[in-house]
């Protein structure tokens, strides 16, 4: 890929903003109910998809960044790894800790696992905490198996796809015996709804649609057919938007998804995130008015802070701003200056250090 468009993957970074942004309505939605027409309602309901967007985006931005550079060695593995963690528990951690030692917060659940990530893969523990963690869960999977399945993209298209179902069976049985053994208490692995919504193992395609459009980006994969000819951005734009409302269709009431459906699960896997591959492919290629918006430098910024802004949009520091303030627009502004202030403060400059630390030379 040329300079130039290297230069627009900050497009994709105002993106992100976008993405977190959909997901702020989508959790706060309940409190505009009343005052929305029920077709907008239905719009809104499916704004969790913003998580879908973040998955294939990171799908994307990985294999093209790491394609090449993580399975030359044992070393090389374990920095791309440590790295990957650099990027996105140091702030995690560090408000999951203020949650735990604010004893007058209402907090339950409270376990070492929350630290590892792994209660998310009990549907009981899943919300413990910081709610919305359970999606860094499903990065944290992605991260550890991303280089063994861009290798094998190389190899056979197909080939990830299928230790991707294998991977899911294997998932569900697992659960499905732990509920024969002594009724999994915990919800480990099960039901298999479970996993399908709330697991890598049923969210998998969103990330290797992603890593198919780095591949054939590279040149790794010839599959130009997934893309437009031309008009991506515009296609992929009204497509998404689209397609969360045909999504809607299929909620049987205000209170539930669409994704719920099976036939929403299969749009959820195919034509949705074929719909955000051609947004990106357009963001990174195309000359357009939303590519320059998103690729602006408050956008970018914005993007940058998503993360942060992802993590107190609800749970434990929003409750707490809330309980100081809590204006019109349900804080959206404020939490946003905060996430700023959290990435310029402490994000950024910890990444910075811990990616200093881990960038070695392989024989030092």
């Amino acid at each position: 890929m040329n300079s130039g468009k290297e230069a627009n993957f900050r497009a994709l970074t105002g993106l992100r903003m976008v993405a977190a942004s959909l997901v702020f309505i989508y959790h706060n939605r309940k409190y505009w109910r009343s005052s929305l027409h029920p077709e907008l309602l239905r719009f809104l309901n499916e704004g969790h998809m913003g998580v879908s967007l973040f998955f294939v985006l990171s799908g994307f931005l990985i294999a093209y960044t790491y394609a090449d550079k993580t399975l030359d060695s044992p070393g090389s593995y374990l920095r791309y790894l440590a790295l990957r963690a650099a990027r996105i528990l140091p702030l995690y951690w560090l408000i999951l800790t203020a949650c735990y030692v604010d004893w007058g917060f209402p907090s339950t659940g409270q376990t070492w696992a929350t630290y590892t990530l792994a209660h998310a893969f009990s549907r009981q523990h899943i919300l413990d905490a910081i709610a919305q963690a359970w999606s860094l869960n499903v990065e944290l999977c992605f991260y550890l198996l991303a280089p063994v399945l861009y290798f094998l993209m190389k190899k056979r298209a197909l080939f990830p796809l299928l230790l991707c179902l294998g991977m899911l069976g294997v998932a569900g049985l697992t659960g499905m015996l732990w509920h024969r053994l002594n009724g999994n208490p915990l919800g480990v692995l099960y039901p298999f709804d479970f996993i399908l919504q709330s697991t890598f193992f049923g969210r998998f395609m969103e990330f290797l649609w992603g890593m198919q459009l780095a591949a054939v980006m590279r040149r790794d994969l010839q599959w130009d057919f997934l893309l437009p000819k031309k008009h991506s951005t515009l296609i992929g734009a009204l497509g998404i938007t689209a397609s969360l409302y045909l999504i809607g269709l299929l909620e049987p009431n205000i209170f539930t998804h669409g994704t719920d459906h099976p036939l929403g699960l299969l749009l959820r896997a195919t034509l949705f995130p074929w719909l955000v591959v051609c947004l990106l492919h357009g963001l990174i290629t195309e000359r357009t008015a939303l590519q320059r918006f998103l690729g602006s430098p408050p956008m970018e910024l914005l993007g940058k802070a998503s993360f942060a802004f992802y993590l107190i949009h609800i749970s434990y520091v929003n409750i707490r701003i809330r309980q100081w303030v809590l204006l019109p627009d349900r804080n959206f502004v404020l939490l946003w200056v905060v996430s700023i202030l959290l990435y310029l403060l402490f994000e950024k400059p910890v990444n910075q250090m811990l990616r200093k630390m881990i960038q070695v030379p392989q024989n030092a």
